[in-house]
Formats: structure tokens, C-alpha cells, sequence
């Protein structure tokens, strides 16, 4: 097969591992920096293009694009769709993930755990807001930021109105979650591919430090799910319509509550404190699905 791998640098450890797996069953990979491709918009006709070059030929492509880039990356692997490129994850199940708000809606549609959430841009009365969701200490959190930014702990109620107050002068629309105490700053992460669970950490954030992002210090080790934690991680994958990803749960009182829906989740940390070749499967997984044209929004608007 020919696969292609949007990544804004083949030498990070995902890209770089994920090329590795696929040449080693044969295949053979090509990473493509999604800012510098550029596309051609013609009727039953569509082409990407890089330094001169028509991209085509290619039976599958693993997008791995970063936050900040979601609106151009997603449209140019929309743009592989057009073209009956097979994709691992859809643009539109990318595009339903990264935005916090939509994926609290849709993961509360189907009734799966989550922390007591509020959205607010401009609250006439921000206690009420604080009160809705638990009181403090509570989460308040940007819908933009990524790996732990933007995301802020009150530990009061003061402090709750401070925070929420300071992110909506900057004209930001802001989540303010439950804080789950019970959690003791950890988190597991369960990396879903396909149907199966296939492998699953827990994350602990550094002392005093609620946030549990390995990119913030965090550690990580092997965990064994429940029965409720694997089913959840699966239903929330495929609310999402994605066929990989990582789903963050906390461990609340009341069951598993997801925190997160990762569409392009790192390898390395987890690869670490597992042993398992995720690379691997995400390639065989690839292997088995790939057919032309096989481009269709699932799992819901």
C-alpha cells in the first residue's frame, strides 16, 4: 500500500514510529507537511499539489494534525477524501473532537459519563454559573487549549469568579467544569483503535499539580481497566465517528467520566509504560479496512 502521513515534522515520535511500522509490513510512507500542500477545487476533479507536485496514488493517509492547525489540516484531508483516499480518521470526526464544547454535547447525547459541565460568553450572573456545576473548587477551561493550557483550577469560589471573569474580558468562551477530586490528579488514558481497547495508562500529575499531562511533567503506568472504563472508551470513540484516538477518563465516584477525545493521540508515552506496538496495530488496522472510497461521516453531526 501507499500511505501518506500528515505531520508538520517526520521526526517526532509518533511520525516517525508509524513510518517505521508501515515499512516494516512492506509499505511504502510518505510524510507530508499539511501547511505546505495546496489544493486544486475542481469539479469531479480534485488535486493536491506540494512544490509543484500532484499528490495522488495514495490507498490510505494517517492524519496527525496539531490543534492549532485543525481548520487547513482538516480541509486538506477533506480534500483526500474527495479524491477516495482511504483516511484512519474522518476530517469531520477530527473536526467534532477538537471542539470541546460540541463533544461535551454529543458524548451527553448518548448518556456517557462526564463532569458536570457549563458554557458561558457572557453569564449575567457567574455565581449561578459557579453553583450549576458543584460549586468550587471547580475547572475552568479555554476551548482552544491543548495538553493542560488553558486549563485552570479555582480552588474557591472567589477565585472561580476571578478566573471566569479575567478569560470572558478577553472575549473567551469558557467550560467550567466539575473538579474531580476523588481522581487524586490522575487520569487513564485508553487508546482505542478500531473496536478494542488495545492498550490503557494512568496518569499522574506531578505534586500539587491537578493536570496529569505527561507534557507537564506527569507520569505514566500500565492499568487495568474495568469492564465500565473499556465500554465507556469505546462508546466515546465512536460518538466521535473516529476510529483511533485516546479517551481520557477519570476515575469519579459515580463510574468513569471522559475528560477528553483525543483524534491524534501521542504513541510515545504510552508505548513506553505499556511495552505494546501501537504503531503496529494502528497499521494492521489500516491493512484491514483501506478500500477506495470508503469516505463517510460516521458517528453522528
Amino acid at each position: 500500500m501507499k500511505i501518506a502521513v500528515l505531520s508538520r515534522n517526520k521526526n517526532l515520535y509518533s511520525t516517525k514510529r508509524l513510518v517505521e511500522a508501515a515499512q516494516n509490513r512492506g509499505h511504502e510512507v510518505r510524510v507530508l507537511d499539511v501547511l505546505h500542500c495546496y489544493m486544486n477545487i475542481t469539479s469531479k476533479k480534485p488535486e493536491i499539489h506540494l512544490k509543484g507536485e500532484v499528490l495522488e496514488g495514495f490507498d490510505a493517509v494517517i492524519p496527525r494534525i496539531g490543534a492549532s492547525v485543525t481548520f487547513y489540516g482538516t480541509a486538506v484531508l477533506r480534500q483526500f477524501e474527495m479524491m477516495g483516499t482511504y483516511p484512519l480518521n474522518e476530517s469531520v470526526a477530527i473536526s467534532r473532537s477538537r471542539d470541546k464544547l460540541r463533544a461535551c454535547q454529543l458524548l451527553s447525547r448518548k448518556g456517557i459519563g462526564l463532569p458536570i459541565t457549563g458554557f458561558a460568553n457572557k453569564p449575567d450572573d457567574i455565581q449561578d454559573l459557579i453553583k450549576m456545576v458543584g460549586g468550587a473548587p471547580l475547572v475552568i477551561k479555554l476551548l482552544s487549549g491543548t495538553q493542560g493550557i488553558g486549563v485552570v483550577l479555582a480552588e474557591t469560589k472567589k477565585a472561580a469568579e476571578s478566573v471566569i471573569e479575567a478569560f470572558l474580558g478577553l472575549n473567551a468562551s469558557v467550560l467550567v467544569q466539575e473538579f474531580i477530586k476523588e481522581a487524586g490528579g490522575a487520569d487513564i488514558r485508553c487508546f482505542v483503535v478500531g473496536e478494542r481497547v488495545v492498550a490503557a495508562m494512568k496518569r499522574q500529575g506531578q505534586e500539587g499539580e491537578f493536570r496529569s499531562n505527561i507534557h507537564r511533567g506527569g507520569t505514566a503506568e500500565i492499568v487495568k481497566l474495568t469492564t465500565e472504563e473499556r465500554k465507556t472508551a469505546l462508546r466515546a470513540a465512536n460518538t466521535m465517528g473516529l476510529n483511533v484516538c485516546g479517551v481520557d477518563i477519570l476515575r469519579a465516584d459515580r463510574g468513569p467520566v471522559v475528560m477528553e477525545v483525543n483524534s491524534s493521540p501521542g504513541l510515545e508515552g504510552i508505548e513506553a509504560a505499556t511495552g505494546k506496538d501501537i504503531a503496529g496495530s494502528i497499521i494492521q488496522f489500516i491493512e484491514k479496512n483501506a478500500k477506495q472510497g470508503k469516505t463517510r461521516t460516521k458517528g453522528g453531526q
